[in-house]
């Protein structure tokens, strides 16, 4: 068993030092906002360092230097250049990436000027990436924790968190919508898609939609867990801007619903002793997401087509 590694500014002074000697004398420092699966440092001021920070986000490197070439410049807005793929040293015992550095902060509320405007772009973005030609991508696996498959790879999570949070939420509610989401299968051709769709993976310059970031979770299948920012971001007219602009048809929707609830629902499940912020915010979730649903099970013809 390979023990956790300690990712910090003097590793990856040495990393580059030894493997890109030409960028050596560059000065490495944190990114204020780094992430979970990876540590971010940036290079210079024009680069960043990614490394993973477990053994389950490695599998995402070799596969972000594979496939985002091709899909930059296909897209209508930037995403991650990869310019050098380190290999494993000085400890660290996986691959690991230099990007060029994007501008931008990301997507929180306070930073975005319209979001209806920002739910436009968004869709925008997605229906171009699902149009990419997705022709010996990679499949739904343990690269990316299954996005994109079938949701009933999650269904014993989803069971058993609804279970522990009896009495907490409206258990009923939430069978209910997750009965609704592993009905609602997947039939179409295998599509591209980001895989994780969050305010932390989306930039803004000047209050709009900039780039869109960390595509370690992308690859090619259903992409019905592209929706989950639906209910995490937007809300009324912004959700409602959101879905129009998508080809998302009831099934999609209620997917998207699905995969949304499993993550809220395994977060409150899993912290609701340890971190009442992420709870409270996954609580609010999965209102949203029942809430959603009892307004489409109250006027069915009013929903988008």
């Amino acid at each position: 068993m390979v023990s956790k590694p300690n990712i910090d500014i003097t590793l990856v002074s040495r990393l580059i030092a030894t493997q890109f000697p030409k960028w050596k004398d560059l000065p490495v420092r944190p990114v204020a906002s780094g992430g979970w699966d990876n540590r971010t440092f940036h290079l210079g001021g024009e680069m960043t360092v990614r490394l993973p920070s477990a053994a389950a986000y490695s599998l995402q490197v070799e596969k972000e230097h594979r496939w985002l070439p091709r899909l930059a410049p296909l897209l209508p807005l930037p995403i991650p250049v990869p310019l050098a793929m380190g290999v494993p040293a000085e400890s660290y015992p996986w691959h690991w990436s230099v990007y060029r550095w994007i501008e931008g902060e990301t997507a929180e509320r306070e930073r975005i000027a319209t979001l209806p405007q920002f739910a436009t772009d968004l869709a925008a973005f997605l229906v171009a990436l699902q149009r990419i030609d997705a022709t010996g991508g990679p499949a739904p696996g343990q690269h990316n924790f299954f996005r994109g498959g079938a949701l009933s790879v999650y269904d014993g999570e989803a069971r058993q968190a609804i279970a522990a949070l009896d009495g907490k939420i409206d258990t009923a509610a939430a069978s209910a919508v997750w009965e609704a989401a592993l009905a609602a299968q997947w039939h179409g051709a295998p599509v591209w898609f980001h895989g994780d769709v969050s305010w932390g993976n989306l930039l803004v310059r000047q209050g709009r939609l900039s780039a869109v970031i960390d595509f370690g979770t992308s690859g090619v299948g259903d992409p019905a867990c592209d929706l989950a920012i639906a209910w995490t971001l937007f809300e009324g007219k912004n959700r409602e801007a959101f879905r129009a602009g998508l080809p998302a048809d009831e099934a999609m929707w209620a997917r998207g619903r699905g995969w949304t609830l499993w993550k809220a629902l395994i977060t409150v499940a899993g912290q609701i002793d340890a971190n009442p912020v992420e709870v409270e915010k996954s609580c609010h979730v999965i209102d949203e997401v029942l809430a959603d649903r009892a307004r489409e099970r109250e006027a069915p013809n009013d929903k988008p087509l």
